[in-house]
């Protein structure tokens, strides 16, 4: 898993996918579930152009849903 912000900068970008793409995160996470079984970056570039997101927006949304699935498989 690529990731290159920091913790902090990647909260911020989370927080500020609601208003700049008029779905929340958790709506993008669904979606990222419902898609195609690809690696990191092919993920990321998917969510670009299936759903024109910009390139940080759609990393954080595949790097939150990574660190939210692997939590799942810790439980």
């Amino acid at each position: 898993m690529s990731q290159v912000f920091s913790e902090e900068t990647h909260r911020n970008l989370l927080a500020r996918i609601p208003h700049s793409t008029g779905r929340e995160v958790s709506d993008w996470l669904r979606t990222v579930d419902e898609g195609p079984a690809l690696g990191f970056e092919e993920k990321v570039t998917w969510l670009r152009h299936e759903h024109n997101l910009a390139y940080g927006h759609a990393k954080a949304i595949i790097h939150e849903y990574d660190l939210r699935r692997a939590a799942r498989k810790l439980l």
